[in-house]
Order: structure tokens, then sequence, then C-alpha cells
């Protein structure tokens, strides 16, 4: 297992998943008991477990000392990236230096350009036409190692598939990225037990004209560097 190194993370250092607290906050154990930032509102079931050694950055500002950005997965060289900002900042890298062969050409235009009522991730400008990018964050796993989003339900998510299809619907080009988070993904599928009406409304955005993807991310914590495991994941139907 390769992959492409994408970025060395700064200031990382280890902690203990104790539980989560909320959406926005875990317990973690570093010289006793603190208060963790996580980004990322899903449910992380199989990924915040008690036990599991965390990553964490410092932060200087706010109610929490640190920020979570990565849990250990027993039996995997390599950690689940849960931040949502480094999974972006990955995807902005990948675009730059063309490690995505189904972008390639591509650069970022503009960052949550405004779409009906809804700020979607970005605007790319791929050879001269504009392509808007929603992206995702994958980080259950399902059986056959296969990542999977959404957990819990995403009303959000849902909204935002339909603005990727009514942007097409209206001529432009449009595209749906999911960012698998966890080591050893062999591809991607919709949750559709957590959300029986997202893979209707996705189906109905494919018809129309909106492209989805699907790569893998993950955190390599000797040398604490970000990796793009698979820049194309199989996304099953």
């Amino acid at each position: 297992m390769m992959g492409i190194e994408l970025l060395h993370v700064e200031s990382v250092v280890e902690c203990r998943v104790v539980e989560r607290l909320n959406r926005f906050v875990v317990l973690v154990e570093r010289n006793g008991l603190e208060k963790a930032h996580i980004n990322n509102t899903g449910s992380l079931r199989g990924v915040l477990v008690k036990g599991r050694t965390g990553y964490c950055i410092p932060r200087a500002r706010g109610k929490t000392s640190y920020r979570l950005i990565a849990v250990e997965c027993p039996g995997y060289p390599r950690a689940a990236l849960i931040d949502t900002q480094l999974q972006m900042r990955g995807f902005e890298i990948s675009v730059e230096n063309n490690y995505l062969p189904w972008l390639r050409g591509c650069k970022v235009a503009k960052r949550n350009p405004r779409v009906g009522s809804s700020l979607l991730d970005y605007l790319l400008d791929c050879n001269n036409q504009r392509v808007y990018v929603e992206i995702k964050s994958a980080t259950l796993r399902l059986p056959g190692d296969k990542a999977s989003y959404p957990e819990p339900a995403s009303p959000r998510g849902r909204r935002h598939v339909e603005e990727l299809t009514r942007l097409v619907e209206q001529g432009a080009r449009a595209l749906l990225v999911f960012i698998a988070g966890i080591p050893g993904a062999k591809g991607f599928k919709i949750n559709t037990a957590a959300d029986p009406l997202l893979p209707l409304l996705l189906e109905k955005a494919i018809k129309a004209g909106v492209a989805v993807k699907a790569v893998s991310m993950t955190y390599r914590p000797r040398g604490a560097v970000m990796i793009l495991e698979n820049p194309d994941l199989v996304i099953d139907p």
C-alpha cells in the first residue's frame, strides 16, 4: 500500500479516545482528561471507539484544548482521517497537482460558491469550463471494506444533491466527490439503511448528468502525513 503523500501535518500528538460528548466535542486522555474538537458531524460509528489511539492537534483558542484529526484502525498501518478540513485541503492539493485523473487540467477558481440556498464547496476551472463541486466525508466501513455515506440521514446532503441536479439541468457541470477516510477502502457505497431517500436523489442526479466520484485519503502516523490511497475508488450501484 503506497499512495501519494499529500501533506505533512504539524504538531500532532497522540491521545486516547474516551467518549464523544456531543457532535463537536470528544473527551480524550492526554496528560489527564481533555476536550478535543471534531469538525466531522457524522456519527463516526466504528471509528470513535473508546480506548483507541487518536491523533490530535493543539488548539490555541476555543473551549477545547485539541482538535482530533484521525483515529487508529486496528489491523491497518494507517489511521482513519476524520477531519473534514484536512480532507478538503487534501482534495485541493490533489487538484493542484493533477493527482486525480478525472480532474486533470483543473484548478480551484472559488471556494464556497453560493448556489440557490446552499453554499457548495468549490467552483473549479477545468479548461475554461466551470465545474461545481460538493465534497462529502465517508468514514463508515461496510462489509467488504466499502466506505459509506451518510451516517446518519443527512437533509443537508440531500439538499446539496438537489442543487447539483438543478445546476446540470440549467446547463452547468457538477461533480459530487466522496472522500473515504478509512484505511484499506476497496470501494464506496451509499448507506441506504441510514437514508433511503438519498439514493433516489443520487440516481436522478446521475441521470441528469452529475458526475460522482470517490477517493480515499488516510493519515499515516509515521511522519504525520496525509496519504491519497486511491484517486478513483470503485462506486457500487
